[in-house]
């Protein structure tokens, strides 16, 4: 079974949110190899019509847009097996994973994903809020897809009547709090403290230089998770979720970047690192100060150092955060604006952010070695990116077709599953001196 959801003809996904509907996803599930056990999620916008009445049809559909993304993108970064994310109908979300999972853990990204989805949107009033609610199951043996997909839809259906309450099982079990709550928090501070948290290297390959296509190594974007004792592996979505609850994102992020600037300096002098940006490093005031500090301390030169933003991390206020990415380009550091594509597509910040780099959401790649009309899309990013000096960095490829096109239209690098997984300092370490 594939892993994502993405090889899906294009008449096949929801207009609105790119997904595939509730019948694919019970073919999917049916299909479902027999020795994975199935994990499934059904979330939905309660507050939806409110939103469509106060602020429009127009809002509302931005939201449904918005969860969509999020919801792909923390799947994505939280399971190596497989998963399937569809639209089940109206403001409901459907999402499946066939990786071995404990009870707790899949409660625990459940939490994880309701922060993530409840977060504010760019450009939105703080008011357009999503308030997610969530039914969770674990597949029974031999469970066929309309069952379990049942049981959701009438676990969601009590949960709604219950105020108050954001998610329950399908079995009737309340969410045990403990879970994602202040004890798992304190776990995190110590974690973070005694340098636990583990950083992963996925690598970069360019994809055009000179006008040919080539193979090279390029660098890494460096990734966290958390393989905690008790619950697994917790990637980064679901850790910086529970971060942001501990009041924790800055040590995180700092941790992270030193960790990851350590190892990078052994790499070969050819390799750029990428860095991931939080709007909590973006509003610290001595932040850039502390990187660069960290940027000494490691000896990596900035000049090979990239620092990626998503446009969630700007919505806050774009020309501080112009400014406070500015001085940190002086040094030498580059800047990519990563998930483009995604959600609102705010085309300002082109405008006013000093970039190197347009990354591209993985979204953008779906369809675009079968559909004319996405490969449309993917022309058109790559010509304006051109007009504005940017290099642009194709995500999420996961098959050949994808890095073909991606390299016939322009782009300068990929990153994805076709070449690389997430791997380990010393495995990214052995793949750059090959």
């Amino acid at each position: 079974m594939p892993r994502t959801r993405t090889d899906h003809p294009a008449d096949e996904r929801d207009a609105l949110t790119g997904l595939p509907g509730l019948a694919e996803a019970r073919r999917r599930l049916d299909a479902w190899p027999g020795q994975t056990p199935a994990h499934g999620l059904l979330l939905s916008l309660p507050r939806l019509p409110a939103i469509n009445l106060a602020h429009g049809t127009k809002a509302g559909d931005a939201l449904l847009a918005e969860t969509a993304q999020r919801l792909a993108h923390f799947a994505a970064a939280e399971f190596e097996g497989p998963w399937f994310a569809a639209r089940a109908g109206g403001s409901t979300f459907l999402l499946l994973a066939g990786e071995p999972l404990s009870r707790e853990r899949w409660e625990m990204l459940a939490h994880g994903l309701a922060e993530r989805i409840g977060g504010p949107l760019p450009g939105a009033s703080a008011a357009v809020r999503a308030g997610p609610r969530i039914a969770l199951v674990r597949a029974l043996p031999g469970e066929q897809a309309d069952s379990l997909i049942d049981r959701l839809v009438q676990a969601l259906g009590l949960l709604d009547k219950r105020a108050g309450r954001a998610l329950v099982w399908a079995d009737g079990t309340s969410v045990r709090t403990g879970i994602a709550g202040p004890a798992l928090e304190v776990e995190l501070a110590g974690a973070v403290e005694r340098g636990e948290i583990e950083v992963l290297f996925q690598p970069q390959y360019a994809l055009v230089q000179g006008g040919a296509q080539t193979s090279a190594l390029t660098g890494a974007e460096a990734l966290a998770r958390w393989n905690h004792p008790r619950l697994g592996r917790i990637g980064a979505a679901a850790l910086f979720a529970l971060a942001e609850r501990a009041d924790l994102v800055l040590p995180l992020s700092a941790a992270i970047a030193r960790a990851a600037l350590a190892e990078a300096a052994a790499w070969p002098a050819s390799l750029r690192l990428s860095l991931n940006v939080t709007s909590s490093d973006i509003a610290a005031p001595a932040w850039p100060e502390r990187l660069l500090a960290q940027v000494a301390a490691s000896r990596f030169p900035p000049d090979r150092l990239t620092l990626e933003v998503t446009e969630e991390a700007l919505i806050a206020d774009v020309a501080a955060a112009a400014g406070t990415l500015g001085r940190l380009a002086a040094t030498g550091i580059r800047l990519a604006l990563d998930d483009f594509g995604a959600g609102f597509c705010n085309f300002r910040y082109l405008k006013l952010l000093p970039l190197h780099y347009l990354k591209l959401d993985r979204s953008l790649m779906d369809g675009v070695a079968e559909d004319g009309r996405d490969r449309a899309v993917l022309r058109g990013l790559v010509a304006m990116a051109r007009a504005l000096d940017l290099e642009v960095v194709a995500e999420g490829i996961e098959d050949a077709a994808q890095e073909q096109v991606a390299a016939a239209e322009g782009c300068a690098t990929m990153q994805g599953f076709l070449r690389g997984r997430p791997m380990s300092a010393e495995a990214f370490l052995a793949l750059a001196k090959h």
